[in-house]
């Protein structure tokens, strides 16, 4: 059995947004096929990830310069501990889905603070004196995201930086099974958009038969 965690982080849900429509029906298909998995949701627009601030640091410095847990604020405590248990949940999966829109050629902000939580040396990588080696090289993970326009392919190539991003953290974690699922020119080709978001459905429920 195995443990899946099914990231999401768009406000709407798959009435309103293609990328979450997508998702959907991949996670549907994947249960289907893996009844016994479990399947955790982690709806980032709906969960508290702490920013990496002037607290998390004060924390994090008193606890590497030894001292004990109750001894930070309460403040550094909260936030601390919840970064924590985001890392922990990470890296006790076995599998990722990550869905997003692509947003200002990236993603949503709440991503970043996520990806900010759960990048720990010792955790999710480690230095050695070859640099530093991704800890996590027996899971695997897929990234779902809508695009408006076209980025596959084309002059926009180079300007799409959330799937791109994604995959150079998935790499540095050590995971090399990595693939993208995208929903890409229903605002390009707004009367071809159903058309589009049909065609993504149909390649999601393929590629969730063997994630």
């Amino acid at each position: 059995m195995a443990k899946v965690l099914y990231i999401t982080a768009h406000p709407h849900d798959e009435t309103a947004s293609y990328s979450m429509a997508v998702a959907s029906q991949f996670m549907n298909s994947y249960k289907e096929e893996n009844p016994n998995d479990e399947v955790v949701h982690l709806d980032l627009y709906r969960t508290t990830i702490p920013q990496i601030d002037a607290d998390v640091f004060s924390g994090w410095g008193k606890l590497q310069s030894g001292s004990e847990f109750n001894q930070l604020s309460d403040v550094e405590q909260t936030k601390v501990s919840r970064l924590g248990e985001l890392a922990d949940q990470f890296v006790s999966a076995d599998k990722y889905v990550f869905v997003t829109p692509l947003w200002n050629f990236s993603f949503p902000p709440v991503m970043k603070a996520y990806i900010d939580s759960i990048c720990v040396a010792g955790k999710t990588f480690k230095y050695t004196e070859n640099g530093p080696v991704g800890l996590l090289p027996d899971k695997k993970a897929i990234h779902i995201q809508a695009r408006g326009g076209f980025y596959s392919e084309g002059p926009a190539a180079e300007m799409e930086m959330g799937h791109r991003y994604i995959g150079i953290i998935m790499q540095f974690f050590g995971i090399t099974q990595f693939e993208g699922l995208f929903v890409e020119g229903h605002n390009a080709q707004p009367a071809k958009a159903e058309e589009i978001r049909q065609n993504a459905i149909a390649r999601a429920k393929d590629m969730a038969k063997t994630f």
